[in-house]
């Protein structure tokens, strides 16, 4: 490669010369600088994609394997509810309005059957329901994932008010009873809205 010579620096006939070709000129002020847009505030994504995250795990029966044992009683009310209603509801003193089994069902399957379930029961006026879920006593890990299943979503969802395994004549640890909250006037039905 040939080395190039540096251009030859210019003499002042050079730039006369050029000036006279050219002409007058007038200087050009430089335009004022653009606004900047304000920055928008930071935003925690991390925090909001770990939040939806853990929001899509918990509705998932898939991420929720664990088992409760066939023998153990469930039982759970809201902090408003009193104490001698659960009491009751354990006795089995509360007329059963619907009923729906989930034996032989997949949890996945099962899952969208309870929801199902609890939403028409709800707005058909049902103040308790039974719910049968097995003993989960041929599970290969000794523990029933549908009772766990039924356990989970019982105690996620605003419109049950208590739940207690039923009285043996009911189907014992096999079963669950559930007080469900009236439906408020102008509350939309499963299905609308």
């Amino acid at each position: 490669m040939a080395k190039r010579k540096p251009p030859a620096p210019v003499t002042e006939d050079d730039a006369a010369l050029f000036r006279e070709a050219i002409g007058e000129v007038r200087r050009l002020e430089a335009p004022p600088p653009v606004p900047e847009r304000p920055r928008p505030a930071p935003r925690p994504r991390m925090r909001e994609h770990d939040e939806a995250l853990a929001l899509l795990q918990s509705r998932q029966t898939g991420w929720f394997e664990a088992t409760i044992e066939a023998g153990e009683a469930l039982s759970y009310r809201r902090d408003e509810v009193p104490e001698k209603v659960l009491k009751a509801l354990k006795r089995g003193q509360y007329s059963i309005g619907g009923e729906l089994d989930l034996h032989q069902m997949r949890a996945a399957e099962a899952e969208r059957w309870l929801r199902e379930f609890l939403a028409q029961s709800r707005a058909g006026g049902h103040a308790c329901v039974r719910i049968i879920h097995g003993k989960g006593l041929r599970a290969a890990a000794g523990g029933s994932v549908l009772k766990a299943l039924v356990d989970r979503m019982l105690r996620q969802r605003a419109d049950v008010l208590a739940y207690a395994s039923a009285p043996e004549a009911m189907g014992g640890t096999g079963a669950v009873l559930v007080l469900l909250a009236r439906k408020r006037p102008g509350e939309q039905g499963p299905g609308t809205g």
